[in-house]
């Protein structure tokens, strides 16, 4: 109890659900498109990118976000985002309206380093609270409206969760979070990934990130339901 009275004295608030930006302390943002002044210095930091997530086109440099890993070697030149609006495609097909106010979540770990799952593990804690957006998570596909992927699909888990997906009732959606799962991240495909969810189950929308904050994934999810839009 002694917890429970400090937090109120100290006067600790639940997280809004989308800020306009987030501190570096909670989130490492995300790259942006970003014009340089010559083709040359434009591949030049493209070529940093490890992962294939940077591509030079003339002077600009483009991001795949489902390929970033936050290694931060574009950081010194590339321009930087810190909101939190990051899940697409924006044209995601929603749930009903029946399902605005209450969607069940079944989280499948098909192969995640963990630190996909310790930002899941704080969407039911009191800072961010996903229950008052009326989203639960529950232990069964069954039950479940929404799908959430983190990790790369390993060769093992294709099944497993192909099976997940076929015992979940319609309509149903599948939500991959993080770069592993958006793209195989620096992991698949390979002789060990498949490569990403889509590569097992139909992908209705990604977060990206490594990892993505909380309040991305929260975004996601109350962008599915059509309580906001995507980005």
């Amino acid at each position: 109890m002694s917890w429970f009275w400090r937090g109120l004295r100290a006067g600790v608030l639940t997280e809004g659900p989308a800020p306009e930006a987030l501190p570096e302390s909670l989130s490492p943002g995300l790259p942006r498109a970003t014009e340089f002044s010559t083709p040359a210095q434009a591949a030049e930091i493209a070529a940093r990118c490890p992962t294939g997530a940077l591509e030079a086109q003339d002077r600009v440099v483009g991001v795949q976000p489902d390929r970033c890993v936050d290694c931060m070697r574009c950081k010194s030149a590339q321009e930087w985002r810190h909101d939190v609006r990051w899940a697409h495609p924006d044209a995601v097909e929603r749930f009903g309206s029946r399902f605005k106010h209450s969607i069940h979540v079944r989280i499948i770990d098909a192969g995640d380093c963990g630190s996909c799952l310790n930002e899941l593990a704080q969407l039911t804690g009191p800072s961010y609270n996903l229950h008052r957006f009326g989203i639960f998570i529950t232990p069964t596909p069954r039950q479940a409206d929404v799908l959430l992927v983190v990790g790369p699909v390993t060769r093992q888990m294709a099944g497993p969760l192909k099976v997940a997906y076929e015992a979940m009732p319609s309509p149903k959606r599948v939500l991959a979070v993080g770069a592993c799962a958006a793209s195989g991240g620096i992991f698949g495909p390979s002789v060990m990934s498949a490569g990403g969810a889509a590569d097992a189950v139909p992908v209705d929308l990604t977060v990206p990130g490594c990892p993505p904050p909380p309040l991305a994934i929260i975004g996601a999810l109350r962008a599915l339901c059509g309580q906001e839009p995507p980005a």
